[in-house]
């Protein structure tokens, strides 16, 4: 298969999610596309998604815990 990718976006994606391979970085955002995909086909389907589809379309990654340090708390009501 003969694919032209632009290098230097394809090199800033290898170093950032530590890619050791061109295939590898390639199939890891081929599978984030798809994530994605999944993601908004679920958000149309409203809430008649299982548990097991939602797991599976949220990046195992994804740390909230970590996004909450990071966040500024702001008050709520009066």
């Amino acid at each position: 298969m003969t694919m032209h990718i632009d290098e230097a976006l394809l090199k800033r994606v290898m170093e950032e999610y530590e890619c050791e391979t061109k295939t590898e970085a390639v199939e890891m955002a081929l599978r984030e596309m798809d994530r994605r995909m999944r993601f908004r086909e679920i958000g149309k389907k409203g809430m008649g998604a299982t548990s097991e589809e939602l797991k599976a379309a949220v990046d195992p990654n994804y740390d909230l815990e970590s996004l909450r340090v990071a966040d500024t708390p702001r008050k709520y009501g009066k």
